[in-house]
């Protein structure tokens, strides 16, 4: 195959090697072989599926706009409607970058009065909760019996 930056990929077919008298019918001459349509207009680019002029296609309809100042992808904007426009973009820019921030800020805090906080604080409580019922159930020591064994065993509270 031979490319180039500006070209479209050619596929050169090259003589085929191969033993049977069956295949001696097929020529072994090396051609260039286009296997997709090429762009009437510009023949080194491929043919577009679907590309074709749709003014042309539906130009007779009464509703077909052909006028480009009002098709907004074929506007002119003068100098002063497209400054307006990008300080107006600008202005929504900002506006949205510090809003993400925002969001981002609150959804990373893990510590507080935070949704995030509070989820984990509850799954703690409810796994903390099923281990001390468990632990009652298999020892037959309540959960403040465990708690006061354990507060022994960190020496926090004396043996007596």
């Amino acid at each position: 195959t031979t490319t180039s930056a500006f070209n479209a990929p050619r596929v050169k077919a090259s003589t085929l090697l191969s033993a049977p008298a069956s295949n001696a019918a097929i020529s072994e001459v090396d051609d260039d072989v286009d296997d997709d349509p090429r762009n009437p207009e510009n023949p080194d680019l491929p043919e577009l599926k679907n590309n074709f002029d749709w003014d042309e296609k539906f130009g007779n309809d009464d509703d077909w706009e052909t006028d480009p100042s009002k098709i907004p992808g074929k506007m002119v904007l003068n100098e002063i409607d497209l400054a307006a426009q990008v300080a107006a973009l600008d202005r929504l820019e900002e506006k949205w970058s510090k809003i993400r921030e925002r969001n981002e800020y609150n959804d990373a805090l893990i510590l507080g009065w935070t949704e995030r906080a509070e989820t984990y604080n509850g799954r703690y409580a409810m796994f903390f909760l099923a281990v001390g019922l468990l632990t009652e159930l298999w020892t037959g020591v309540s959960m403040p019996g465990q708690v006061e064994e354990l507060l022994r065993l960190l020496g926090l509270v004396g043996f007596d």
